[in-house]
């Protein structure tokens, strides 16, 4: 069954989600270092047949685009040479870390779980993945 991808990228870190093969919902998959994201996706690739990924793209509150973006915007072109018959789209992911914390919050996760930036990350993920998802229904 095809698979969404959602990707929270950071210098550091990536978080990663994946929707259900029906692409309704989405879920917390890992969290990567980020010179690793591309090796990581091949292989989950290799598994399941990925439709489409979907990267978090940074902005301001301001409506241009965060420091970031040229980081967010490098990682797109990595995906496109390396998985080119895949499409990339974009969603904004202002708020997601605070959209994130409230999610774990809510759902019971302990104080040191949720300092744990690698959870906010993949969960992060979930989230702009779910808004895309979404947002196309």
């Amino acid at each position: 069954m095809d698979r969404i991808i959602g990707i929270d990228y950071g210098r550091k870190r990536v978080g990663v989600a994946v929707s259900d093969p029906l692409g309704i919902f989405a879920s917390a998959l890992d969290t990567v270092h980020s010179a690793k994201i591309i090796d990581y996706l091949k292989k989950y690739a290799e598994k399941e047949n990925v439709r489409m990924f979907v990267v978090g793209y940074p902005w301001n509150t301001d409506n241009t685009p965060a420091e970031a973006a040229k980081d967010v915007e490098a990682f797109i072109r990595q995906l496109k040479k390396h998985f080119p018959g895949v499409p990339v789209e974009t969603e904004d992911e202002r708020f997601t870390s605070v959209l994130a914390h409230r999610a774990m919050i809510d759902g019971g996760m302990k104080l040191k779980d949720r300092r744990d930036k690698g959870n906010v990350d993949k969960i992060s993920a979930a989230i702009i993945l779910q808004s895309y998802m979404d947002r196309r229904k």
